[in-house]
């Protein structure tokens, strides 16, 4: 009785794995999410760009040979490791501005001082 019930497990299991579905969504939102990254900024140079567009590709073998699973989990990885580059380039951009904004209250301080 055992026996049967965990091959009848076993055989669900088996079942269950084999049916991943096409990532189609999971790629069309990766697609986006790579674009928008490039659309406000993020150059080829950007080590977790190009490691996005890597993956992705990557997911597109994957596809092809009818390896689903393997294939969104690429398609997940370059979506993540494009919005950590548009994280970045977000961030360095905050930090630019933030240095020009000290810059020109300096600036004002020193006015005011010659001012009194």
């Amino acid at each position: 009785m055992k026996k049967s019930l965990f091959g009848l497990f076993a055989l669900f299991a088996l079942v269950g794995c084999a049916h991943d579905p096409v990532p189609t969504e999971q790629l069309n939102l990766t697609e986006q999410v790579v674009a928008q990254a490039r659309a406000i900024g993020v150059t080829e140079q950007s080590a977790e760009l190009a490691l996005a567009e890597q993956k992705l590709a990557a997911a597109y073998v994957a596809l092809k040979q009818k390896r689903y699973r393997q294939a969104r989990m690429f398609a997940e990885q370059a979506e993540l490791d494009a919005r950590l580059a548009e994280a970045r380039l977000l961030d360095e951009k905050s930090q630019t501005q933030v240095t020009e904004v000290n810059r020109q209250i300096e600036r004002l301080r020193q006015q005011l001082g010659e001012l009194r």
